[in-house]
């Protein structure tokens, strides 16, 4: 029985290189999509004859793409926001869908529309934390008030990197977030 070892350095990729080959695929689609929602972005501001900017970026894992003006335009882009952030969210999903519309895979890119989610994302982190100090000092579960897929996102990671556990309780529009100390 003889054993052979392949000379072609190509049939010899080990662990790291695999996991560094995945995690630069993993970017590129995560870039790909981007482009593929700033191009429907622009179309969309276009047509709505809004002045914006599309900024595009990579993190946790998803497509950040943002909506930006400068000075007064951001006034303006806040008919694109809502009162309580629902136009985004509506125009997130549709943009979710056009991605997905092109490329055939299912999108979890975020649409910020001038700072908004980024605002609110400071406000959501300081709400967990005040309930994760609560929670600690009486070691009792906190329930917090209904919020969106978004912010539970927020709160959860909130939680997780301060060690403690939470899950989401309830049916939306008031789904919310449960702290404890433990995971049972």
């Amino acid at each position: 029985m003889s054993t052979e070892k392949s000379q072609d350095p190509q049939e010899e990729v080990g662990p790291a290189e695999a996991e560094t080959d995945e995690a630069a695929a993993e970017l590129s689609r995560l870039e790909e999509e981007g482009e593929i929602a700033a191009d429907y972005l622009e179309e969309f501001l276009d047509i709505a004859d809004f002045d914006g900017d599309i900024d595009l970026d990579v993190g946790h894992g998803r497509a950040l793409v943002a909506i930006v003006a400068e000075g007064n335009g951001n006034r303006t882009l806040q008919r694109l926001i809502g009162d309580e952030g629902e136009v985004v969210d509506a125009l997130q999903d549709l943009t979710r869908l056009a991605v997905q519309t092109k490329n055939g895979e299912r999108s979890r890119l975020m649409l910020d529309i001038g700072g908004f989610r980024e605002n609110k994302r400071a406000q959501v982190v300081k709400l967990a934390r005040e309930a994760i100090a609560k929670v600690r000092s009486s070691s009792e579960e906190v329930r917090m008030d209904p919020m969106n897929a978004f912010e539970r996102k927020v709160v959860h990671d909130e939680v997780a990197a301060a060690g403690l556990f939470s899950s989401s309780a309830g049916d939306d529009p008031d789904r919310r977030v449960v702290i404890t100390l433990s995971d049972e």
